[in-house]
């Protein structure tokens, strides 16, 4: 299964096995990953699954959708890596992926 790490705002970091398919947001959920609330539930409507795709990765995913990017003008502290977790999809290709969790979050 692809792994995906994310960066806490402590400096700490969880790595979790998620299968392809799976959004970011849901795996984070799964393991309890503090930061991402999913208020939503993965709608793209609330931003509250906010966070930074690290580099290489945020390069090789597909642009962000027009309801992702307006979603994301209601979020605190967007950045160009600024993505909505529930809209980033799990692959094979995403094995390692890193996700940074803004302070807002914490």
């Amino acid at each position: 299964m692809p792994r995906v790490t994310f960066l806490n705002i402590d400096g700490s970091s969880s790595t979790v096995e998620a299968p392809a398919g799976m959004s970011v947001m849901q795996a984070a959920i799964d393991n309890m990953i503090p930061g991402i609330l999913a208020d939503c539930g993965g709608s793209c409507t609330c931003a509250t699954c906010h966070a930074y795709i690290e580099a290489p990765w945020d390069a090789r995913l597909p642009p962000r959708s027009a309801d992702e990017a307006l979603t994301l003008e209601g979020a605190l502290d967007v950045e160009p890596a600024s993505r909505l977790t529930c809209q980033v999809k799990i692959s094979a290709e995403l094995d390692g992926l890193v996700v940074r969790l803004p302070a807002s979050q914490a």
